[in-house]
C-alpha cells in the first residue's frame, strides 16, 4: 500500500506548487483536483495537461485518483449534482465526470471519483433521486470503459448514497467493469459503520480509500490521522487482510493554512502502521 496526498489541501496554492510542495514532504503519489485552482477540466487546455504530466514527471509523483467530486468551479462542494431537479444544471455534472474521466487518461490516472449522487432535493423522492443517478452514471461509465478509467463513487454522510448498505444497493443496478468504490474511512465511521466489516465487506468494490481521522462525535470534520477516535492500526490491518495493494489517499482540505504540516504529521502517523 502506498500514500498519497490529495492536492485539495492546497486550494489556496496553483497545482504546480501544490505537486512541488506534496512532493517535498516526501509522498510518493497526489490525487490532482479536478476543481479550480487546480485542474478543472472546462478551464484547462491541454498544454496546461501537458505541464501538470511535466511537472508530475519532474518531482517523482504519480497520480492516486482524480478527485471530481468537488465543483467550486461552478457552485459548490456538491452542486451541481447528479441528481439536481433542473435538468440542464444537472447535465453540467454529467459532462463534468465525463471531461475528467478523459483528463485522468491524459494523466495516467486509474481512477476519478464522484460525489454519492449529492444532497436529496426538496420534492425529490428517494426512489426517483436514485434513478436519476443511476441513469447519469451509465452514461459517464460508456466513457470510462472507453478510456480505461474506473469510476468510483464515494458515499458520504446527508447525500444521497451515506452507507455500505445503500452504496451495495446502487451497486446492484449498475453493470460495468469500470464502476468501483472510493472507501473514505471518515465518511463509513461518520454513518456507524464499523470499520474493519465494512472494509472486508466492501472488498470486492473498492478501488482506493480516502485516509482521514474523526472526532468520536462522529461530526463529519476531517482530522489528521491520529487526532481523532478512529483506531488506525485496526483498520490498515483490516485493509491489509483483503490483498489491497493501492493507494491510500489522505485528504485534509480543512487544513488550507498549513498543508504541508498536516501532511506530514499524517505520513509520519500512518507510516509506522503499513506492512513493510
Amino acid at each position: 500500500m502506498k500514500l498519497a496526498y490529495s492536492s485539495n489541501a492546497y486550494m489556496r496554492r496553483p497545482i504546480e506548487e501544490a505537486i512541488a510542495r506534496i512532493a517535498g514532504v516526501g509522498f510518493s503519489g497526489i490525487e490532482l483536483m479536478a476543481d479550480t485552482p487546480h485542474a478543472f477540466p472546462e478551464l484547462t487546455t491541454d498544454a496546461q495537461i501537458d505541464d501538470t504530466r511535466a511537472s508530475l514527471k519532474e518531482h517523482g509523483l504519480e497520480v492516486s485518483n482524480v478527485n471530481a467530486f468537488m465543483m467550486n468551479a461552478v457552485e459548490d462542494f456538491w452542486h451541481p449534482s447528479w441528481i439536481e431537479p433542473d435538468e440542464a444544471y444537472r447535465q453540467r455534472r454529467v459532462d463534468h465526470t465525463i471531461a475528467s474521466l478523459k483528463m485522468a487518461k491524459r494523466l495516467e490516472a486509474k481512477c476519478i471519483t464522484t460525489e454519492p449522487g449529492g444532497p436529496l432535493p426538496e420534492g425529490m423522492d428517494r426512489e426517483r433521486a436514485m434513478d436519476v443517478f443511476v441513469e447519469g452514471l451509465n452514461r459517464a461509465l460508456e466513457v470510462a470503459e472507453e478510456v480505461g478509467v474506473q469510476l468510483l463513487v464515494e458515499p458520504e454522510p446527508e447525500l444521497l448514497i451515506e452507507n455500505a448498505d445503500e452504496f451495495l444497493a446502487l451497486a446492484e443496478r449498475i453493470d460495468s467493469p469500470m464502476f468501483g468504490l472510493n472507501f473514505d474511512v471518515g465518511h463509513f465511521y461518520c454513518v456507524s459503520d464499523p470499520l474493519p466489516e465494512t472494509v472486508a465487506r466492501l472488498a470486492h468494490l473498492t478501488r482506493h480509500y480516502h485516509f482521514e481521522d474523526i472526532a468520536a462525535t462522529r461530526v463529519h470534520e476531517h482530522l489528521i490521522p491520529g487526532r481523532g477516535a478512529i483506531d488506525f492500526e485496526e483498520l490498515v490491518g483490516a485493509i491489509f487482510a483483503t490483498g489491497y495493494n493501492g493507494w491510500l489517499t489522505i485528504e485534509l482540505y480543512p487544513y488550507l493554512d498549513d498543508p504541508d504540516g498536516a501532511g506530514r504529521e499524517a505520513m509520519d502517523f500512518l507510516s509506522g502502521l503499513l506492512p513493510a
